[in-house]
């Protein structure tokens, strides 16, 4: 299919300009490009506008999940019949395997994996093999190793009607596509016989594939809902991938082991020459361990420090990763369009990610944890990442010296787009004093004063905070003065992060606090007041673009402020100050020439949240909406129905069914959806 945006809004203010300045340099070859948009201004449409004119597959990278999740659902918003796709880092928790010398304290690697993120990640690699119009949203993840598309590609299967194998044949061939039986309950990546038939659940998306055998053909295949079991579809064909990314041939697995078992011994013998025995002991005894797993099952904890051998990569060789999944041209050159979202921000993420895991890698690698292959299980180096984009396009309201740099070297000018079509102006910037005076109360009771006059008037406040502490005291101290409050930091989970926000902006709450999350890109425009606390202390989360980025989430409600609180005027705030009233005067200039009055942007509440819910979660809310007013009028007669229901489910092995049905009494026990001591939040 081709790109094709699908919405009734046209480009205006500055997009027009800037839609056919980017085109235009695309179609010359110019390879990097920076469109300098301030806040509110349309970038994302900007670019999805640039996408529908090239037609090409488009990787598109922010700096943390959070933004990605918003990208990914406007991308989606936009075009509606293509593949929009989430790729970010699958872990809800992530400890890395390190080792301090000085204590002589060996931490052990801890992870955490999210089920759903990891199936949005299969459909994001499946995707890019199987079509053309795809549109992936990622984290800085994309950089880090991933596996062979080659390989992965080529175990991939087609299952029609009329499939010419046996039901043991199929059996065998799911193994080797890495799938695993289960006699329970089916996830993405899992399969079970029944009869004579098999039931499929692939890595990419919550249905089950029925497959029916005649002898050694199979002659039908059936699409089943997870959940509730209904027939969705009878296809003739379906493709199966592996259900890991990394796909290692039998062949190649076994020359890889005698490899391991190489550079072990090389190891060993520098060690021993060094003098370094408990090296050389340590590293013995883990790496012959997890040989003898590989051999016999093969996986081991922390196999991905191998992953150089089982690639058939050269010491120092980039590692596979998903823009290896993207298309190329014969001659290798990449064939598709990458843009940079807040790229001041996201450049430097991607060229500090090789130096801190070489300098992890290193220190496990001396002192005998790792053998000296693992330093090649890493993300890209910036050099090897600039080789591998395509052609790029890097978004942000305050580019940073990479970007200006790029422009000079390349005489390309900054595409700006200063105006925004809606005619909404910078907001206006208040300076108040920190510290409490005779007739001032302090920046906190100042702000409790104007954050009560704003929700009063049905609008959102945001704040920032210098600390994670701070925000979290804040957020109780604000409760405690009436004011709904919720804070969101790095170490809030990613989806809770979504929920939060999505929550934000529904009206669930009314003040959201936060240190760093709440800046580049965030689209809050029901935002009337932003509070910066401590805006004299000065530093990177005060530094001039951390500014204009905070002071930018107000720049979409027509009666948008912002309160710069400070002591002192610091240079940053200075500029932060005079740039924003400079974009002010220009948008005002423009709104009176062109007869615009500004208003609000209205934008649907929308979360990439709601399509990671499962389908359980779904099934579980269709039914209380049929069953609460039962429970209202009846409790316990309902209770001992839905117990009943839920044991006959059990003795027919129906584990789907009566899952839900627990599920369901445990919200009607709880008196409120997820509000019970059992499941006090669900996704």
């Amino acid at each position: 299919m081709k790109f094709k945006i699908i919405t009734d809004k046209k480009p205006a203010g500055d997009q027009p300009k800037a839609i056919a300045t980017l085109v235009a340099g695309i179609k010359k070859g110019v390879s990097h490009q920076t469109l300098l948009g301030v806040t509110g201004s349309g970038k994302t449409f900007t670019a999805a506008n640039v996408i529908e004119q090239i037609q090409k597959p488009t990787l598109v990278i922010a700096h943390n999940k959070t933004l990605a999740a918003q990208l990914a659902q406007e991308y989606r918003d936009f075009f509606g019949e293509n593949a929009v796709h989430y790729f970010v880092s699958y872990y809800d928790y992530y400890q890395p395997e390190a080792y301090m010398p000085t204590s002589d304290t060996y931490i052990e690697k801890e992870a955490q994996i999210n089920e759903e993120i990891d199936r949005l990640r299969h459909a994001s690699t499946q995707a890019l093999l199987s079509r053309s119009d795809v549109i992936i949203v990622a984290s800085v993840s994309c950089i880090y190793g991933l596996g062979s598309p080659t390989e992965y590609l080529k175990k991939h299967l087609k299952i029609t009607q009329g499939f010419s194998a046996s039901r043991a044949e199929l059996l065998r061939t799911l193994v080797n596509l890495y799938f695993e039986r289960t006699p329970a309950d089916l996830t993405p990546g899992t399969f079970r016989a029944v009869g004579n038939t098999i039931e499929i659940m692939p890595t990419n998306e919550r249905a089950i594939y029925r497959l029916s055998f005649a002898g050694a053909e199979v002659t039908k295949i059936t699409k089943i809902d997870a959940i509730t079991r209904e027939i969705m579809a009878e296809p003739e064909a379906f493709f199966l991938f592996p259900a890991k990314h990394f796909v290692t041939p039998e062949a190649e697995r076994k020359v890889a082991i005698e490899e391991i078992k190489f550079e072990l011994g090389r190891q060993l013998e520098r060690f021993k020459k060094e003098g370094k025995l408990l090296e050389a002991e340590r590293l013995r005894r883990r790496t012959e361990h997890d040989l003898a797993l590989i051999r016999e099952v093969g996986y081991c904890n922390g196999i991905e420090n191998y992953s150089r051998h089982f690639d058939r990569r050269q010491p120092g060789e980039a590692p596979y990763t998903l823009l290896s999944y993207f298309p190329h041209k014969a001659d290798g050159t990449p064939d598709f369009l990458t843009i940079i979202d807040e790229s001041h921000v996201t450049l430097p993420q991607l060229n500090g990610m090789y130096a801190g895991d070489r300098s992890r890698k290193e220190t496990l690698v001396e002192h005998g944890f790792r053998l000296p292959s693992a330093v090649d299980n890493r993300p890209l180096k910036f050099a090897e990442f600039e080789e591998r984009i395509g052609q790029c396009i890097y978004t942000s309201a305050t580019p940073g010296k990479y970007e200006y740099e790029k422009a000079k070297t390349l005489s390309v000018p900054m595409v700006e787009q200063i105006i925004r079509p809606t005619g909404l102006v910078d907001p206006e910037i208040i300076v108040r004093p920190v510290t409490s005076k005779a007739t001032y109360p302090g920046q906190i009771k100042d702000f409790i004063a104007e954050s009560e006059k704003v929700v009063s008037r049905g609008a959102r406040v945001l704040t920032t905070t210098l600390t994670k502490k701070m925000a979290e005291d804040l957020t109780d101290f604000l409760a405690e003065r009436g004011l709904k409050s919720k804070y969101i930091h790095s170490d809030v989970e990613t989806l809770e992060r979504i929920e939060i926000l999505t929550d934000f902006r529904k009206g669930k709450f009314d003040c959201l606090v936060g240190v760093n999350l709440l800046r580049e890109g965030l689209d809050l425009p029901e935002v009337e007041l932003v509070a910066i606390l401590d805006a004299d202390k000065e530093g990177f989360l005060r530094s001039e673009t951390a500014l204009i980025q905070t002071i930018g989430r107000a720049a979409r409600n027509v009666n948008g402020r912002v309160i710069l609180y400070a002591d002192a005027m610091t240079k940053a705030l200075t500029y932060a100050i005079n740039e924003t009233n400079r974009r002010r005067e220009l948008q005002l200039a423009y709104n009176q020439t062109h007869k615009i009055t500004p208003t609000t942007i209205t934008k649907a509440v929308k979360s990439i949240a709601d399509q990671l819910r499962t389908q359980h979660d779904e099934t579980v809310d269709s039914l209380l909406k049929v069953d609460a007013a039962l429970y209202a009028a009846n409790p316990k007669k309902v209770l001992k129905e839905k117990r009943q229901q839920m044991a006959e489910a059990v003795a027919i092995l129906d584990f789907e069914t009566a899952a839900i049905i627990r599920d369901e009494i445990l919200y009607l026990e709880g008196g409120q959806k997820g509000k019970n001591k059992i499941f006090p939040k669900r996704r």
